[in-house]
């Protein structure tokens, strides 16, 4: 019998993949790495879909994202860095929610998927091939959970809430008028 069992090995194949796909799309955001637009062209992007302001929306989204995604890799303060990483998705999702379900049409199939399985290591933990095993999880107590996962949902939905207010104000603001005056 070894001292790692399936579960361990999963949940480490769980944390790189999910938490390296995180990582490089934070370094997108903040650096302009894989082909990304770095804070200034993503903070226009975010600005533009109704996140404001762009720049510091853009340097949350980066830091939650890449911060989170390593975090995740390395088993480390796992409740904290799926919650983070959750809550940047959810965010995501909320912009290509009107292109529907799948990627392939622009919709939030994507986003909704890494933010599942950051939301998801962060309730099942990181098995024992993790740096919060390591470390005898100091930074990975069972509290921890359902406070990194309240905190962040009340964060997102004030957040999201305030980006779809900011665009219901332009889109009133874009309408004509039905009659003349």
């Amino acid at each position: 019998m070894t001292c790692y069992d399936r579960r361990d090995l999963g949940l480490l194949l769980l944390r790189l993949g999910t938490g390296g796909v995180l990582a490089a799309h934070g370094a997108q955001k903040l650096f302009g790495w894989f082909g990304g637009h770095g804070l200034e062209g993503t903070g226009q992007f975010m600005e533009s879909v109704g996140y404001a302001p762009g720049k510091a929306s853009a340097t949350a989204a980066g830091l939650a994202e890449a911060g989170g995604g390593t975090l995740l890799a390395l088993g480390l303060a796992t409740p904290a860095a799926g919650a983070a990483a959750a809550g940047a998705m959810a965010g995501a999702a909320a912009v290509h929610t009107p292109n529907g379900f799948f990627a392939a049409s622009g919709g939030y199939e994507h986003a909704a998927s890494l933010g599942l399985a950051a939301a998801g290591l962060a309730v099942a933990g990181p098995g024992r091939l993790s740096l919060d095993h390591a470390l005898g999880h100091t930074v990975d107590r069972g509290w921890m959970v359902p406070a990194a996962l309240g905190a962040t949902a009340a964060v997102t939905a004030v957040v999201v809430g305030l980006r779809n207010q900011r665009l219901r104000r332009q889109a009133e603001g874009e309408q004509e008028s039905l009659f003349d005056e």
